[in-house]
């Protein structure tokens, strides 16, 4: 029961509960052990009071006590030994798998989850969160219930040896933990606050790096600079704020058990005047406030730094809560052609980005969607590949109906070139390879000469093994771009959606790319978006898309017979290339 409630409370893994339990255990009984040497101190200060309260002197055995110290550290070290690592140990293993969960459910998905979270949000969230949580379960959760379960047991221990002097001692206690816990929504509200403030920041920073170039481009960068550094004084006060609000319910309590001290020294002197304790007494319950106080004044800390931690907590619990679209793994397809019918779709419950949608891309033929920009083309192509589902009609492949079939199943027959590419941080050879994880390096340098990748790997220091850094900055746009493609031409699926796949090629290059795909499209289904007519001349099938709508499809010769928007927008490119500077 415990552990299911750690579970549930910290979103913790069942062993890792279990672990998180067990460094509660050996944190109360390291805490005891540390008591072990006062017990020792206690008997010699016994041996040496005693004949001065008229008792016999009894010499101490110092073999005795000798061992009793060797006895006393070996079950400490063996506690602390224990301690160590289900406190630690475990907790960087849990730390690990927290964060390949959270990884996991994001990349499961749909995007429209990502639609209202940034980056910054989200690496926060994986990075910062998790490394705090880090401390929560490696310091503060198991000092805390360490401390409270030593301290019942010790205190039942000095309930037994005078219940007056335990009460004088222990009273303070409960009441420095309440005036804590009072200051909960305070803290949390301000916590709240800064990690907003925190989470600006990030955003801005990253916003600048990302648009340094055109920021000095423009003279932009001093004012730019000015609203970072207001962002981070904003960030400064509110961490300022909630650490003297979190602060201010720990030192209340701290102030509280030092009280204690007193009452035990007021009632204890009371109580030796009416020859009702000794001054031994007395000692060892001054001797054991030193012992009890300390970890609580750690305890309270802790606690506050769980209460804190809620926030993050939630945030986590936030990701994996969320619903994760499911459908068939095992389907058989009639074919490959994609059918759109009667599909609306709408950004959280906003304006219709598109209605009433029909058409079908028929297997083996080049579907283009084209039409003014806003008009809904890449939200089709999104569509078609269930990266969000139709909020009414259906969109089908094959036969099946997309929302029946598991998202990441179905992308196993898709190879998608965005106009966006996103490369990593390592080879040509690996980035071409995320198209086949399973090819070989024959089969990606193949798919690269397809691509017309080899003219310019060729130049590079290290050929294929050259490490292109951060999202290909080596590189340049058609450059990228032609990689994208290598990677689709590699993974050679059924289906081929092309947004915008030769935006940044000149016109030489974008021939060349043009004859590789048409090896890569044969008896294949492919989606293509594009502004250059050219692109699209020797296509099948023309969708005209314009306000969400679509208002004209059929072969290229007919809407140019049409004289419809598809025929306006062929004249007014040709009248564009017309033009001279």
């Amino acid at each position: 029961m415990i552990s299911e409630y750690f579970s549930q409370r910290y979103g913790l893994t069942p062993q890792g509960s279990d672990n998180l339990i067990k460094g509660i255990i050996y944190t109360a009984l390291v805490n005891i052990s540390f008591m072990l040497p006062v017990g020792l101190y206690a008997l010699l200060l016994y041996l040496w009071i005693n004949p001065l309260m008229g008792g016999e002197y009894v010499s101490p055995d110092l073999g005795m006590f000798i061992v009793a110290i060797l006895i006393v550290l070996g079950i400490i070290f063996a506690f602390s030994w224990k301690q160590y690592h289900f406190v630690f140990n475990t907790t960087y293993g849990e730390s690990e798998k927290r964060r390949i969960n959270l990884g996991e459910a994001l990349r499961k998905l749909p995007l429209s989850f990502f639609e209202n979270r940034d980056l910054a949000d989200l690496t926060s969230t994986i990075m910062n969160d998790c490394t705090d949580l880090e401390h929560v379960f490696s310091h503060a959760i198991p000092q805390l219930f360490g401390s409270v379960i030593s301290l019942i047991l010790v205190s039942i221990g000095l309930l037994c040896f005078d219940w007056r002097l335990a009460i004088a001692l222990l009273w303070v206690v409960p009441v420095a933990f309440i005036i804590l816990y009072s200051t909960k929504s305070y803290a949390q509200n301000s916590g709240r606050i800064t990690m907003k403030h925190s989470l600006d920041c990030g955003d801005a920073i990253q916003e600048c790096l990302e648009s340094v170039r055109d920021l000095k481009s423009y003279n932009s960068q001093d004012s730019y600079l000015d609203k970072l550094s207001s962002l981070n004084k904003d960030l400064e006060k509110s961490r300022i704020t909630t650490e003297l609000k979190t602060a201010a319910g720990v030192i209340s309590g701290n102030v509280v058990l030092k009280l204690g001290i007193v009452c035990v020294i007021l009632l204890g002197s009371y109580l030796i005047s009416q020859g009702q304790v000794s001054i031994y007494t007395l000692l060892i319950f001054l001797i054991a406030a030193s012992t009890i106080y300390s970890p609580v004044e750690n305890s309270l800390m802790f606690l506050a730094e769980i209460l804190m931690m809620d926030l993050k907590i939630d945030r986590s619990k936030e990701i994996q809560s969320q619903v994760i679209p499911e459908g068939l793994k095992e389907y058989e397809l009639d074919g490959y052609d994609i059918e759109f019918s009667d599909v609306n779709f709408n950004y959280d419950d906003l304006k219709d980005v598109l209605t009433d949608i029909n058409f079908i891309a028929h297997q083996g033929e080049v579907t283009a969607l084209v039409g003014p920009s806003g008009g809904g083309k890449s939200t089709v192509s999104k569509l078609a590949a269930r990266f969000w589902d139709p909020v009414s009609g259906q969109v089908k492949l094959g036969g099946k109906d997309l929302s029946e079939l598991d998202s990441e199943k179905l992308l196993e027959n898709f190879s998608i070139v965005f106009q966006d590419v996103i490369l990593f941080n390592n080879t040509i050879m690996e980035n071409i390879r995320v198209g086949n994880r399973d090819a070989t390096d024959e089969e990606v340098m193949k798919a690269a000469q397809l691509a017309e990748c080899e003219e310019f790997i060729e130049k590079l220091p290290k050929g294929y093994d050259t490490v292109i850094g951060e999202n290909g900055e080596l590189l340049s746009g058609g450059q990228r771009q032609r990689i994208s493609i290598a990677r689709a031409l590699l993974k050679d699926a059924n289906v081929i959606l092309l947004d915008e796949a030769t935006s940044f090629l000149d016109v030489e290059n974008e021939s060349k790319i043009q004859k590789a795909l048409s090896v890569l499209i044969k008896n294949k289904t492919v989606i293509i978006i594009a502004h250059r007519m050219r692109t699209i001349a020797n296509a099948d099938k023309i969708i005209v898309l314009d306000g969400g709508k679509v208002v004209e499809q059929g072969s290229p010769e007919e809407l140019l017979a049409n004289n419809g928007i598809f025929k306006r927008m062929v004249d007014l490119q040709k009248m564009s290339d017309a033009w001279e500077i």
